[in-house]
């Protein structure tokens, strides 16, 4: 202590630190004790030919909005990798081309995966049936649409395409460089598991901005994580195919991804008898289930699963289902709705009827 100071000079100096310190520390503690609540806020775009909405759980509005812009924002960077529409899209340069040269590791994600399904499905999912869908596809200048050819004439236009359907037949290189190649005549596309990844991607950005609870749902591609605040699962109805008004199955999920494929809501032919989901193995409309619901680890991995389980039909894709770990799946059988079969831990994911049904 200097000359001339006293011990209530140094305390009069001290003190406004002292309480400037003792006031941050009550904040903290107020703030760690009792939290800001948790508020839902929501937002929906259109994406992807379907409406895409995210569920978010956050303290702070701003904060909220600001993390639900960017998981857009991320999962319209997968839209404009993917599409077969857009010119400038990778995939678009690659159907071009048949070969693409250094391609983004996105693009490169889906298409491992992809790859992987193929042969887990035993080829019932495959991304180079686009040539099969182009055959089906509306022809505004055609006389008579493909549909309405003859059987004959449809299979020997089939047969001629199967010559370049088959995933196993893509290349994928990484040495020197990342590289996919097609065979001459090959296109592919990623309308099975485009959707799923980017929901997957939206989810990833979510949670790098601090979000613990979220549900991103892309037209039945669904995602979550953190379940509710609370300790409450994420509820999950899944609607009756034969009656849009009536709930099928409830599923409860805190982290993971249900998606669900069907060949109820969209058809080639106005008579609604060829549906889009078609069976790479044929060339033919898959009419072995009326929908599939696969619930994965990822929406990935459920997107394309849910597809190729829909071409396999109940006892085939639930004998696959059964197969791999951490996925469960429910499929309706196509000749009878009401016909329903499930894999073997299904049970632990679905909400019981009140009657216990």
């Amino acid at each position: 202590m200097g000359r001339g100071q006293t011990k209530s000079d140094s305390w009069k100096r001290w003190w406004p630190i002292l309480l400037v310190g003792l006031l941050v520390g009550v904040f903290l503690l107020n703030n760690l004790l009792y939290p800001a609540p948790l508020e839902a806020y929501h937002a929906q775009r259109e994406m992807m030919d379907t409406w895409v909405s995210i569920t978010v759980f956050d303290s702070d509005e701003t904060h909220a909005q600001t993390a639900i812009d960017a998981a857009f924002s991320r999962m319209q960077v997968i839209v404009a990798i993917a599409s077969s529409f857009d010119p400038s899209a990778e995939v678009a340069r690659l159907n071009a081309t048949g070969l693409l040269d250094s391609p983004s590791p996105e693009l490169i994600d889906i298409i491992k995966v992809a790859l992987e399904i193929f042969v887990i499905s035993r080829g019932a999912f495959d991304i180079t049936i686009e040539p099969l869908l182009a055959l089906w596809q509306y022809d505004p200048v055609a006389g008579t649409q493909f549909w309405d050819l003859p059987l004959d004439a449809q299979e020997r236009a089939i047969a001629a395409t199967m010559s370049v359907i088959g995933a196993d037949r893509l290349v994928l290189k990484y040495d020197p460089h990342a590289e996919i190649e097609l065979v001459p005549g090959m296109k592919i596309t990623l309308g099975g598991i485009a959707k799923g990844y980017a929901v997957d991607q939206g989810l990833l950005i979510l949670k790098e901005q601090g979000i613990q609870h979220v549900l991103i749902d892309a037209g039945g591609d669904i995602a979550v994580a953190g379940g509710k605040p609370g300790g409450e699962p994420w509820e999950i109805a899944l609607r009756d195919p034969a009656d849009r008004e009536n709930v099928l199955a409830g599923f409860e999920l805190f982290d993971g991804a249900i998606a669900t494929s069907g060949n109820y809501l969209r058809y080639f032919d106005p008579e609604a008898q060829v549906g889009h989901i078609m069976d790479p193995r044929t060339g033919f409309s898959a009419h072995l289930s009326s929908s599939a619901t696969v619930i994965a680890q990822t929406c990935t991995e459920a997107d394309a699963l849910a597809t190729a389980v829909f071409v396999l039909g109940p006892t085939t894709g639930i004998e696959i289902i059964n197969q791999l770990e951490g996925a469960e799946a429910l499929v309706l059988a196509y000749d009878d709705p009401l016909s329903v079969a499930r894999s073997r831990n299904l049970g632990n994911f679905e909400i019981q009827k009140k009657d216990g049904v």
